[in-house]
């Protein structure tokens, strides 16, 4: 008699889990901790728990021999929750590998593999071929589909549009988080934190009809608002896009920018 799937021991489902990407530009541990600390602030649940990619691409070929252990530690110390290691040399796998990281090759999970090569045939003559009709033209991709949500993001909530814009009729609310590889759409007030471009797209912004997020993001590159929002942007419709390594806020009924 066989079991049922809820009978069993264990399930295995397909899950999405957004990680934090710690780029580093300096391997020296006290630079790092200063560094995390005028980040956050002080604020002891900046981060909360989230999971961390750390990314040596910057300082691999200078810093072969990182103590990746004490470096996860301090990463710790800031609720930063170290996973695997992005941009490592050959010479420093085996050292992640033993203190129980992962090594991530940022092509998410993908191998290229060179194909073999092949051998060329001696020519032949071509035989005339026969007229054709011309290609149609290739169609359109499809575009992805927008995730659209219509209730309040609650605090402590988090909602990821995972390859799409994501669209937001009502409120979210302080201590909410969204998130999206594309734009973020919010047609209510946006508290919390919002973190468009997931994936890189450095393309992507942040639309909101009221704007008073604690964070944003765009492409990774983000923006606090300890001191609050600009109150003469937050009252009305405005948007935030990357200009460079720059976070700009504009309003969307005027040239305003901050």
């Amino acid at each position: 008699m066989s079991k049922s799937p809820t009978s069993l021991p264990v399930e295995i489902k397909i899950s999405t889990v957004v990680a934090i990407s710690t780029i580093l530009h300096s391997s020296d541990p006290l630079s790092i901790d200063a560094a995390l600390k005028q980040m956050t602030g002080g604020v002891s649940d900046f981060f909360e728990d989230e999971f961390a990619v750390i990314d040596v691409t910057a300082i691999a070929a200078g810093n072969p021999r990182i103590d990746w252990t004490a470096l996860a530690a301090l990463l710790k110390k800031y609720r930063l929750n170290a996973v695997a290691v992005r941009g490592a040399s050959a010479a420093m796998h085996d050292a992640i590998r033993a203190s129980g990281l992962f090594l991530d090759d940022g092509a998410s999970g993908e191998r290229v593999r060179e194909a073999a090569p092949v051998a060329t045939p001696a020519p032949t003559p071509a035989p005339t071929p026969a007229p054709t009709a011309a290609p149609a033209a290739p169609a359109a991709p499809a575009a992805s589909a927008a995730m659209i949500v219509d209730t309040p993001v609650r605090a402590g909530q988090r909602i990821y549009a995972r390859g799409s814009d994501l669209i937001i009729t009502a409120v979210v609310n302080n201590g909410a988080e969204i998130i999206a590889d594309g734009s973020i759409h919010v047609y209510a007030p946006l508290h919390g934190r919002a973190l468009a471009g997931a994936s890189g797209n450095a393309g992507a912004r942040i639309f909101a009809l009221s704007m008073q997020p604690e964070l944003v993001s765009i492409a990774g590159v983000y923006r606090t608002f300890d001191e609050g929002f600009p109150a003469d942007l937050g009252k009305g419709p405005s948007q935030i896009r990357l200009t460079g390594d720059r976070l700009d806020i504009l309003s969307l009924s005027s040239a305003t920018r901050v």
